[in-house]
């Protein structure tokens, strides 16, 4: 099968081509159109526990879409739920990537995820919650964001600092800390950035160029008070 990207940047959509008896699997609700010979079909990934771990504690969907082309050759067309950008990452069996919560849309079957502890300080801290998603196996995933998306390739030892809210997909190889965005707790707090997260290459790091947690304090604000 086949990933496209489709009008990248704030209104991105994804187009899967398909031969027949070829599936792969989808964030709930993300198929905006398809041809008549793919099948949708909702399950829950890796059973239910797996599935409400998800839910509980990864504030992702239960349910997953699988989409197969059962009657020959098909196309799908998938679109994340929020305004923004997509990625194709490739999984080749050996490399891992962490995602943001919300960050999967889609990939192959041969693609595993799970929802994984980062430790209790670093998720308070960072504001993903304690668990994120760890994403494996082999073959095409699409991540999602809000805003448009840009890649740094980090070389071995190399240090970058970026804001917890605009984080979308890491290499498993990268560490990270989370640390105040400045010496003092006071000029952290008044900088607007609070905490940050410093990542230690080597590998890829995604980052968004919107805020989501912004976003909304800024439609908040032109909400009149009850």
């Amino acid at each position: 099968m086949r990933f496209e990207i489709l009008y990248p940047g704030s209104y991105a959509m994804a187009k899967a081509t398909l031969a027949q008896d070829e599936q792969f699997r989808a964030e709930s609700g993300a198929m905006v159109a398809m041809t008549s010979t793919v099948d949708v079909e909702g399950k829950m990934e890796g059973g239910l526990w797996k599935a409400l771990k998800r839910k509980a504690v990864g504030g992702e969907s239960m349910f997953m879409q699988t989409l197969k082309a059962t009657r020959g050759p098909g196309e799908v067309f998938i679109a994340p739920s929020t305004p923004g950008d997509l990625a194709l990452l490739e999984l080749n069996g050996a490399n891992n990537y962490f995602l943001q919560k919300e960050g999967f849309l889609a990939a192959e079957s041969g693609v595993t995820l799970e929802t994984v502890s980062q430790g209790i300080f670093k998720g308070i801290m960072s504001g993903e919650g304690v668990f994120v998603q760890r994403v494996g196996g082999q073959g095409k995933l699409l991540v999602s964001s809000f805003g448009a998306i840009h890649k740094l390739a980090l070389a071995p030892g190399e240090n970058y600092v970026v804001d917890n809210g605009h984080l979308v997909a890491w290499s498993g190889t990268v560490t990270y800390e989370i640390k105040k965005a400045s010496s003092g707790w006071l000029s952290s707090a008044t900088s607007g950035e609070g905490f940050v997260c410093h990542l230690t290459g080597p590998g890829d790091v995604y980052f968004q160029t919107r805020n989501a947690a912004s976003f909304g304090q800024w439609v908040a604000s032109f909400i009149p008070a009850r």
